[in-house]
């Protein structure tokens, strides 16, 4: 590892590299300057020291990798009490996707207890290989047996790229098994593309959505990502093609220092990502009351009522309502926007909708550049028609003619 090093014989403690530093990363001592572990390794430092006493020593780089080992698509497939979770079709569709292009296969590792029948089912999405840890001591999702099996598969088949899905059990997979296997990961990628040189772009919010992000790692692999939950399309089902590898574990490899004492099974509430119809309320709805006006629409229609981060922030509606970068990533088939003005952080969160109504008072608001319809008008007085219609049994030209 790169590190900062002073000739102490040269040193004249004169503090102007503690001056120059911009990171706080330098500081004096008794007899020598020091580096903290603020220092960036900028280097700043050395062309600010008079005497020459600084410098960066710089290790020799590891040896490289032979890239061509490494082949393939590894998709992880999470599951919870017999129920494959709904974002590993969508890995699976990418990946299948990347590895067309690139003439590979797609695998997927699959874990638990009496899993057999999910590992057929997975089969129908058009994957090559299922490879099928079932164990006892895989039942629940412990971490590190579900580390430890990971790295055990991907040290044996050497996959080019592995994919997880960015969900609490995901995001705290995937780094201890990019560390264990000392690469690079990607986390919360809302994008990924392929080179036919097999490097992985992937993308992702920085900067709090201001920035679009594209990340490539190209002398490391494998190459990991963990993908947000409905920003890409699911697999098909297909005739199946692929076989079930059974895997064996080491016993070691079993071991959990996490018990399980009177466990109970976690019930998953209902989400606003699985919603086919979203009614969004924004800033523009100006006060609380809005939401009980937009909850009704909403049941007419069979939909649910999300928000923007400004009423969260408020207290006006629950964080599970957020829609964002920030918040649930949602792809329903009809995303009705009331009050938005379309700031790139909600809409990179709700831009994969089937269709988006936006209603908006300012003609000139970003969300209509993305909304398929759009009426300039008052949520107030467009909102309270609809439902009238609705209620009345009103036929589509009478909907259209509103606004």
């Amino acid at each position: 590892m790169s590190q900062m090093r002073v000739d102490q014989s040269q040193c004249i403690l004169c503090g102007q590299c503690v001056e120059a530093c911009p990171f706080a990363g330098v500081v004096l001592g008794e007899e020598s300057i020091e580096f903290t572990d603020s220092c960036r390794l900028c280097s700043i430092c050395v062309k600010a020291c008079p005497t020459g006493a600084i410098w960066l020593e710089k290790t020799a780089l590891e040896p490289s990798l032979d890239l061509q080992e490494y082949q393939g698509v590894l998709v992880f497939a999470e599951q919870r009490q017999g129920e494959i979770a709904p974002v590993t079709y969508e890995l699976i569709g990418k990946g299948l996707e990347m590895a067309k292009q690139l003439g590979h296969e797609v695998a997927v590792c699959l874990a638990g207890l009496d899993v057999q029948s999910l590992g057929e089912k997975l089969l129908t999405y058009g994957v090559d290989k299922v490879y099928l840890y079932d164990y006892p001591e895989l039942e629940y999702f412990r971490i590190e047996p579900y580390t430890a099996i990971i790295v055990d598969l991907v040290s044996r088949i050497k996959p080019n790229i592995i994919l997880m899905g960015a969900t609490p059990l995901g995001r705290s997979l995937a780094p201890r098994v990019a560390a264990r296997l000392r690469t690079g990961l990607t986390a919360d990628c809302t994008t990924l593309a392929v080179k036919d040189n097999g490097d992985l772009v992937q993308t992702r919010p920085a900067f709090g959505g201001d920035v679009m992000a594209q990340i490539v790692t190209p002398r490391h692999r494998p190459q990991m990502a963990t993908v947000r939950y409905k920003v890409m399309p699911p697999a098909e089902v297909t005739q199946p093609h692929g076989k079930i590898v059974h895997c064996q574990a080491e016993p070691s490899q079993l071991q959990s220092k996490i018990t399980i004492h009177g466990f109970r099974p976690h019930q998953v509430a209902s989400s606003i990502t699985d919603a086919e119809i979203i009614v969004a309320a924004g800033r523009g709805i100006g006060k609380p009351e809005g939401l009980e006006l937009l909850e009704n629409f909403a049941s007419l229609i069979g939909g649910v009522v999300g928000t923007t981060r400004p009423l969260v922030e408020q207290g006006w509606a629950s964080y599970n309502q957020q829609i964002g970068m920030s918040g649930r990533t949602v792809r329903p088939r009809l995303f009705i926007a009331c009050g938005i003005s379309g700031a790139v952080q909600l809409v990179a969160g709700m831009r994969g909708a089937d269709t988006i109504f936006a209603i908006n008072t300012d003609p000139d608001a970003p969300i209509f550049d993305v909304a398929h319809y759009g009426i300039v008008g008052d949520v107030y007085e467009i909102i309270p028609r609809l439902i009238q219609i609705i209620k009345e049994g009103g036929s589509l030209d009478e909907i259209s003619q509103v606004g």
